[in-house]
């Protein structure tokens, strides 16, 4: 037993040592990034406009209304938001790096804000600390790897710091040094609780955290977890959707507007996203939300832009919420658990404070490794131990034996 708890020790140590910097990098961004969508409601103003009791205008209207903005480019999407929120009509192109952002009036069509980036203007604040958080601002597939490496050595510290955290008897006296931080002690007790107490309140958070962030780093795992939670079944992996190119018929953007009208009857959908085609190949996709504030409640839907029939897939990322398995509505879960938005406002704050704990938890975890070193080396130092020795008062010195006193000074 002692055996296994010096190598859990050990390995809580130099894990935590060597992936410090990525664990503080990410948790930082991280926690930076939780409130985005309230932080650019405050400085774009732009996203929103005055609720009316009224129907939006239908997607050919918004993209007629945006097109002389848009020049040559040819429109990829349209979106829709709440009662008080703009529309957009966006172009996109993914290999070039551009993409061109109309913000409109669902209910006039009226042209609000016009936004555009490419890959050779600098990012926004919320993108580059989104790079931060993917790829520490590395190359892609350099940045991708690390991070993934970095978070799945962080599960082992999180797993094996609560192993050293756990109290070995349940006295009152030991709870409590498991439990509180005593903030009236010295610096180094108090950076010690900090590390040990904190760190275990916020343990469980950041290990769903970490393990819902991995679905995206790894195949493997994303497949082994997806197997787990669904009692045996493979993760399918959906074909790309495409249309029937040997139809006689001709794509009628008046059947989006068609499909778009028959979506928005419910009376509970928050938003909606349209994916229009760009190729002769490519399907439509209508996205309709139905839960303000999140991804995962959604029914997608995808249709072939000749026939407008509804194409069907295997991905538990198609379909209509309520028809698919509680393995897969786990996996639609999956990005709104990890940022906290499953439980709304309350759940981005606790994915706040978590983040901010453990972009925290290297730096004391450093501190502690870093003032047992330095204790260390000055406890073996003559001439310290002397000093400490006439520090002491006179009944003390008593104590002292004649040999440590005897000592020759370096």
């Amino acid at each position: 037993m002692a055996t296994f708890k010096k190598i859990n020790a050990w390995l809580h140590l130099w894990l935590g040592l060597g992936s410090g910097l990525i664990v503080f990098i990410v948790s930082i961004t991280g926690c930076i990034y939780v409130f985005e969508n309230e932080i650019r409601s405050i400085y774009q103003p732009w996203q929103f406009v005055a609720p009316q009791e009224k129907a939006f205008l239908l997607p050919t209207q918004l993209i007629e209304s945006a097109r002389p903005e848009m020049g040559k480019l040819k429109p990829t999407s349209v979106r829709y938001g709440q009662k008080n929120e703009s529309a957009t009509v966006t172009s996109r192109n993914r290999k070039k790096g551009t993409s061109t952002v109309v913000y409109l009036n669902p209910y006039t069509a009226k042209v609000i804000y016009i936004e555009k980036t490419s890959k050779k203007s600098s990012p926004d604040f919320f993108r580059f600390i989104l790079n931060g958080h993917r790829t520490l601002w590395l190359p892609k597939d350099i940045g991708g790897t690390v991070v993934g490496i970095g978070v799945l050595t962080f599960v082992v510290i999180l797993i094996s710091g609560l192993i050293m955290w756990w109290p070995k008897k349940w006295i009152k006296s030991v709870k409590d040094q498991s439990f509180k931080i005593k903030w009236r002690a010295s610096f180094k007790r108090v950076n010690y609780d900090l590390h040990k107490v904190a760190g275990f309140y916020v343990m469980l958070v950041l290990l769903i955290i970490s393990l819902t962030g991995l679905v995206y780093a790894y195949k493997w795992y994303s497949k082994s977890l997806y197997w787990v939670t669904s009692g045996g079944r493979t993760l399918a992996t959906q074909a790309k959707i495409v249309s029937d190119t040997t139809s006689t018929a001709d794509f009628e953007p008046k059947n989006i507007d068609r499909i778009y009208s028959r979506l928005a009857t419910t009376d509970q959908a928050a938003g909606m996203f349209i994916t229009l085609p760009s190729k002769a190949s490519d399907a439509l996709g209508f996205v309709v939300y139905l839960r303000a504030g999140t991804l995962y409640k959604a029914d997608k839907y995808a249709f072939d832009q000749y026939s407008m029939k509804p194409i069907t897939g295997s991905s538990p990322l198609l379909g209509k919420y309520e028809d698919i398995s509680a393995a897969d509505k786990l996996r639609r879960m999956n990005y709104d658990i990890h940022v906290g938005a499953i439980l709304g406002i309350p759940g981005k704050i606790i994915a706040f404070l978590a983040s901010l704990i453990s972009a925290s938890l290297p730096i004391t975890g450093f501190l502690v490794w870093y003032g047992k070193k330095f204790k260390k080396k000055k406890a073996k130092d003559p001439l310290v131990k002397e000093k400490m020795i006439l520090k002491q008062s006179p009944w003390e010195v008593k104590k002292v034996s004649a040999a440590a006193i005897q000592e020759p000074v370096a």
